[in-house]
């Protein structure tokens, strides 16, 4: 950014642009955060905040491909930076914009060093489930022989990413890695996250699956695990067979945040 200072939402917009572990708090973020959208409400110009009721015209721009988006901003100064003349705006939630404009694409900070795009497929996510989805849940009905050990191609990439979601999670306590053959499911081995927390864990399994899937090598399956304290089965082998890609520490957080590991 330049002569301005970046906001929160935007900080984030830039980091997420390069890695996936800020995903999911840049999302949860732009839905908590006012927006700026060029339109008018009422049929006037000038109008700086929209009330309920208001009937909305909102602009839409044409993108390289011939299709169109609806812009908005993140702050009232990149909206000016981004047009070549006035026009009329209005400021509003972020999730009250993608729910009046469902089944359109939008862009967020268009024709600026940063930017999104917002399919209608995403924005549908983003409001049904806030930040990623609900996981699929898989319930295994009897005991089950499955083939256990580490892979021959460690996914570095994920790995480094999940370390730095977890780091963000305090009642993370440990993580770790492990390849898993259930004949009984598939014939092709998958990769499985067990992840031992405090608390409610649901939210901590939403972002992993998420960053997961922007950082997985194509093709592999990926399973995430809860580590219970009187479990026998994995998070047994977890606990006591595997080393832990990512483990609590307190009081060297600060210091391993910018290189991963343990936090």
């Amino acid at each position: 950014m330049t002569e301005r200072e970046e906001n929160d939402l935007e900080r984030l917009l830039r980091l997420a642009a390069s890695e996936p572990a800020h995903r999911p708090e840049f999302y949860q973020r732009l839905l908590e955060s006012t927006v700026y959208v060029l339109g008018t409400a009422n049929g006037g110009g000038g109008q700086t905040t929209l009330e309920a009721g208001s009937q909305v015209n909102l602009a839409q721009w044409e993108k390289q491909d011939g299709s169109s988006a609806i812009p908005f901003f993140s702050s009232l100064e990149l909206l000016q930076q981004a047009i070549e003349e006035e026009q009329s705006y209005l400021a509003l939630p972020a999730r009250s914009l993608f729910e009046m404009t469902e089944g359109a694409t939008l862009y967020l900070n268009p024709r600026l060093p940063h930017g999104k795009e917002f399919v209608p497929a995403e924005v549908r996510g983003l409001l049904n489930g806030g930040v990623g989805g609900a996981p699929e849940q898989r319930t295994v009905e009897q005991d089950t022989e499955v083939l256990l050990g580490q892979p021959a191609e460690y996914p570095a990439r994920m790995v480094d990413s999940l370390t730095q979601l977890l780091a963000k999670h305090g009642n993370v306590k440990r993580a770790f890695l492990t390849l898993m053959h259930d004949r009984s499911v598939s014939e092709h081995p998958s990769l499985v996250v067990g992840i031992e927390a405090e608390g409610d864990i649901e939210p901590v399994m939403r972002e992993c699956g998420q960053v997961i899937g922007d950082t997985v090598s194509e093709g592999k399956a990926v399973d995430l695990y809860r580590i219970a304290e009187n479990d026998e089965g994995l998070s047994r082998y977890f606990v006591e067979q595997v080393e832990p890609f990512y483990q609590r520490r307190w009081g060297s957080r600060l210091r391993n945040f910018f290189k991963g590991g343990n936090a």
